[in-house]
């Protein structure tokens, strides 16, 4: 099963106001395990970067000037996307921005039936009360954040996926296997290796069954 973590960046809150998206970021998982396979740009949004966003992302207009508009990048994007599932960390604010963005680049919308999995909901769902943020799941489920200085896509696309995997059922199933065959190993290395015990009864010992089953009133084996 293909399914494919996504995040952005972006100017602001509203692409309706203005706001654009100025990166994009997606991993891709096969069976909830990361393949490798991603999918990163940095956008030119065409403005300037106000600074309550360059305060949360560190993404200046100076730095993004350079790099491709959406519209260069959108079919590239839409392919390595394929019709693989989308997994997103409050889904609602990226999908209005990429479909604003993939409007304007005449390449249409988002379909929402390929499959949408909101994590803030699925961790709403699991742990309700409890803080649902990136950083707080990651804290959750002991997972290294040291690197997280700034929201930054491809780091946040990576970080998903493992809070992703907490979320629907824990890591044995890919990251930790490796893990655990080193602990089995170095238990094994461990163990007290002792002679094999003789199983064969001895003269007496049979006679001693023989007697004991002459003392068994209507056995179960014979009814």
């Amino acid at each position: 099963m293909r399914e494919i973590v996504l995040d952005t960046e972006t100017t602001g809150l509203d692409p309706v106001a203005g706001h654009r998206v100025v990166e994009i970021a997606c991993v891709e998982l096969e069976n909830h395990v990361q393949t490798g396979r991603y999918f990163h740009t940095y956008l030119n949004p065409e403005r300037e970067m106000p600074l309550d966003a360059y305060a949360i992302h560190g993404l200046s207009s100076e730095f993004l000037a350079p790099h491709p508009l959406f519209s260069d990048k959108a079919g590239e994007l839409l392919s390595f996307l394929g019709d693989a599932a989308l997994v997103i960390h409050n889904a609602e604010f990226d999908l209005k921005f990429l479909d604003h963005e993939l409007s304007r680049a005449g390449r249409g919308t988002i379909a929402r039936e390929r499959g949408i999995v909101d994590t803030v909901m699925l961790a709403r769902r699991k742990y309700p009360g409890s803080p649902a943020s990136l950083d707080a799941l990651c804290r959750r489920f002991e997972i290294d954040l040291t690197a997280r200085e700034k929201h930054g896509a491809k780091l946040d696309c990576e970080l998903l996926a493992l809070v992703y995997l907490e979320l629907i059922g824990g890591r044995e199933p890919g990251f930790d296997l490796a893990a655990s065959a080193r602990r089995r190993a170095q238990a094994a290395g461990m163990a007290v290796i002792r002679p094999p015990r003789p199983h064969a009864p001895s003269e007496a010992e049979l006679a001693a069954h023989t007697e004991f089953l002459k003392k068994l009133k209507e056995p179960a084996w014979l009814s």
